[in-house]
């Protein structure tokens, strides 16, 4: 039978560790002992403890002395102080220090075992409410799965039939398609919802401390290694690890990483025992990995015990008939964030993202409408308000591609500046002939087309107009009008 927690007993006298064991050990609670402030210490760097029960008065470092130490190295840890020397005095000073409870010698099994059995409950109900709170900082968008296109009822379909499961499953898509929102809506829709879910980017990790950050690692275990630290992968235990850009990951790091996933184990850089964690994996990656597997860059053994179900992101290209509900959706939420007051999209506009091949995918379709939303003028919202440029807002093509008729929306943005925000404060601060030639070489780039060049300048169509009047600039559109 598992037990219920992990309880370290530190007393220099051996008879009272002993009964202590005793007691709690007919409660189905496993210990460990220590004679000593110093041992105990060492006991917390190699192992976790689910509380500790700690005399007051030992030699070399005292209870006191042992539980601040105790709180340094984890805030959260229960912590009982046992003494025959008990007074209102040592009680207040053993609960400033950081102490759940304390308890006086004599003492019987009852009055230990409900002193436990409580501080144990206190700490599973915080812990609850931390990860309570932190769900709901981070709650799940999840704009990307709105839309009915044939290619998300099948995304859908594969979350709904894998989520109850322990089934290791590998995402694939191109970059902002969704593949971390579908792993977490894996998670939040099975049965680890509970518990934690840890997002890893496996490229984001120095080579030299990816080992230490996944398996953890005792005190001392490298220069630098000041604290035992647990490891991403023990923090997931229970709940769900989601390793993005698996592909990422150093061959070596992929060997000992298919030993966790085929013992279910963990053993801490620097300890000589390994731990039992009990997880569900989820991999993602927008490269092709049986590619990287040829190729020698990817663990074949790995790659197939991650690729047990494939959940494949569908690019935006192939669910066209989700950018308006999806536009619509971020429309509204760009006016919410920045408090723009009414917004709305034209058809015109509608059938003009409706175009795009938008390779940044969803992510790129929330970058525009924010940008649209942002710098339009009125309310409504029309193709010459869409700002084609890369995710960060500057000029190419970049995150929207060409239009599906071939006609290359973003090709006349390449010879600009990168930053159509920083042309458009330029042009706030130069001479009036300094202006009016930008302004023209933005013409004839756009062949003398008013909505075009007015997205080249990061103007609204109206502002470029009233420029175009006041400098006198003939234009075939505005001398045909």
């Amino acid at each position: 039978m598992k037990s219920l927690a992990n309880i370290l007993i530190v007393d220099d006298e051996d008879h009272i560790r002993r009964i202590m064991s005793i007691m709690l050990g007919k409660k189905n609670y496993s210990c460990s002992l220590a004679a000593s402030g110093e041992e105990a210490l060492a006991l917390v760097e190699r192992q976790s403890f689910d509380a500790v029960f700690t005399d007051l008065k030992m030699p070399g470092l005292d209870g006191i002395e042992l539980l601040g130490r105790l709180k340094e190295m984890d805030r959260d840890l229960v912590v009982i102080v046992v003494t025959a020397f008990a007074s209102m005095e040592t009680a207040i000073l053993a609960m400033k220090a950081g102490a759940y409870d304390y308890i006086s010698k004599p003492f019987n099994e009852e009055e230990i075992v409900l002193v436990l059995e409580k501080a144990l409950e206190r700490k599973r109900l915080l812990d609850e409410n931390r990860l309570l709170k932190k769900r709901m900082e981070e709650r799940l968008d999840s704009s990307v799965f709105l839309g009915d296109s044939p290619a998300m009822s099948r995304v859908f379909d594969t979350i709904r039939r894998v989520a109850d499961t322990k089934a290791t499953i590998l995402i694939t898509g191109e970059s902002g398609t969704g593949k971390e929102l579908a792993a977490r809506s894996i998670h939040q829709n099975g049965p680890r919802r509970g518990h934690a879910f840890v997002a890893v980017n496996c490229g984001a990790i120095p080579a030299n401390l990816v080992e230490s950050e996944f398996f953890g690692h005792v005190k001392g275990a490298f220069t630098g290694a000041e604290k035992a630290k647990a490891g991403l992968i023990s923090e997931a235990d229970g709940g769900t690890l989601f390793l993005d850009e698996i592909s990422e990951l150093p061959l070596e790091m992929q060997v000992k990483f298919l030993r966790v996933l085929q013992e279910e184990e963990v053993r801490r850089v620097g300890e000589n025992v390994s731990r039992k964690v009990d997880l569900r994996v989820v991999a993602a990656t927008n490269r092709n990995l049986s590619v990287e597997v040829q190729e020698g860059r990817f663990r074949e053994d790995l790659y197939y015990r991650l690729n047990v179900i494939r959940l494949v992101m569908p690019p935006l290209r192939e669910r066209r008939e989700d950018i308006p509900i999806l536009a619509r959706h971020f429309l509204e939420e760009a006016v919410s964030k920045h408090q723009l007051g009414k917004k709305r999209l034209s058809p015109a506009a509608l059938k003009e993202l409706s175009l795009l091949r938008f390779s940044g995918n969803v992510r790129a379709l929330r970058n525009v409408i924010e940008q649209a939303a942002i710098m339009s003028d009125t309310e409504l919202i029309g193709p010459q308000d869409l700002l084609y440029g890369d995710e960060g807002g500057g000029g190419g093509a970049g995150a929207f591609g060409a239009r599906e008729s071939g006609e290359a929306s973003g090709e006349l943005l390449l010879k600009l500046p990168a930053d159509w925000s920083d042309l458009k404060s330029a042009l706030k601060t130069v001479n009036e002939a300094v202006e009016r030639e930008i302004i023209a070489r933005a013409l004839a780039g756009a062949g003398d087309n008013h909505t075009r060049a007015a997205m080249i300048l990061g103007l609204s169509r109206r502002a470029l107009i009233t420029k175009l009047r006041l400098y006198g600039i003939k234009t075939k559109e505005n001398r045909e009008a």
